[in-house]
C-alpha cells in the first residue's frame, strides 16, 4: 500500500482534495505500474509557520512524502514526482521552487492492509 502524504499550507476545498488524490492515484497506479485499490493519499493543511523550505519563495508549499514499497526503478519515481508537482504546481499555484517530494521505500511485508501483506513488487501487478 503506498502512501502518498501531502503537507501543505494551500487550503484547498473537498473537491479539490478529491480531485487531487484522484489524480495523484492515476498518476502513481500509471507510473508505478499497479492498481489503485490500495492507493492512500493523505492531504494535511498546515499553516504557514509550519513548513520551512530553505529555498522557498513567496507562495503556498507543498510537500509530498511518498511512502512506497522498494523495487521501483528511480526513473519511475522521478516521473512520478515531477507529474505530481507539474499537476500540483499548475492546479494550485505553487512555485516549483516550493514543491518538494520525498520517497521512504519499505520492503513489501512493511506495507499491509487489515486484509493482506505486501510482497515484493516485480512489475507484474
Amino acid at each position: 500500500m503506498p502512501l502518498l502524504q501531502f503537507d501543505t499550507t494551500l487550503s484547498p476545498s473537498a473537491e479539490e482534495k478529491t480531485a487531487l488524490a484522484d489524480r495523484v492515484t492515476d498518476l502513481y497506479t500509471a507510473e508505478m505500474e499497479t492498481t489503485a485499490g490500495h492507493v492512500a493519499v493523505t492531504i494535511r493543511e498546515r499553516d504557514p509557520a509550519d513548513l520551512h523550505l530553505g529555498r522557498a519563495v513567496d507562495g503556498p508549499i507543498v510537500f509530498l512524502d511518498a511512502e512506497i514499497r522498494r523495487g521501483r526503478p528511480f526513473e519511475r519515481k522521478r516521473a512520478f514526482a515531477l507529474e505530481t508537482m507539474a499537476y500540483v504546481c499548475e492546479t494550485f499555484d505553487v512555485p516549483e521552487a516550493n514543491a518538494k517530494v520525498v520517497f521512504t521505500e519499505h520492503p513489501g511485508e512493511h506495507m499491509m492492509g487489515v486484509d493482506r501483506v505486501g510482497g515484493e513488487w516485480d512489475g507484474e501487478e
